[in-house]
């Protein structure tokens, strides 16, 4: 919650069963292109096989919880019935909304990717050989998703697992597997 202009409490986060699409297109053609490149997947897979334990992290809303520059907040203005409005934080449909939330979490745990840790988007991948290794590397990333206000979603978690779903893919301490449920 935050207070607006006349001091009143108002949501910060949106109705999660509410979907806004707008337009982008004038703003995103007038926009400067970030070619941020996503993880190359076959590297991170291969990373993330044959580990004896997994936590699978989902990030809430992803790319909604960075804010956007106050400056900037008036080309996401959007008119409906119901008023006149703009974003506070990154909008569905904007052109660098993506690259901008993988290089900040990215940039939030450098020091743990490719060592313990794979991100794919929204998607935190820990893993260890050991089960108290595993539980070990999942308090740094919390720790650091806390310090950041990072927020996850955690009906989608999974901790402590032997193997999981990671982009359609079944990973395990046997290795890399096609998730059959995606093809049948």
């Amino acid at each position: 919650m935050v207070s607006n202009e006349n001091n009143k409490l108002i949501p910060t986060r949106t109705v999660p069963s509410w979907r806004v699409c707008i337009d982008y297109r004038k703003l995103n053609k007038a926009t400067r292109k970030d070619h941020l490149p996503l993880p190359f997947i076959d590297q991170m897979l291969d990373r993330l096989a044959g580990k004896s334990f997994y936590c699978f992290l989902d990030g809430y809303s992803s790319y909604n919880q960075i804010t956007i520059a106050q400056e900037d907040q008036e080309k996401t203005t959007f008119t409906c019935l119901f008023g006149t409005y703009a974003f506070r934080t990154m909008s569905f449909r904007l052109c660098n909304a993506s690259a901008t939330f993988q290089r900040c979490v990215m940039s939030i745990f450098s020091d743990m990717v490719e060592d313990f840790l794979e991100i794919f988007m929204d998607d935190f991948s820990i893993f260890g050989d050991k089960f108290d290794t595993c539980l070990r590397n999942l308090e740094k990333v919390l720790i650091h998703c806390e310090e950041t206000d990072l927020v996850l979603n955690w009906e989608k978690c999974h901790f402590m697992v032997d193997e999981g779903i990671v982009l359609g893919h079944k990973i395990s301490s046997k290795g890399i597997e096609v998730d059959k449920q995606k093809w049948t």
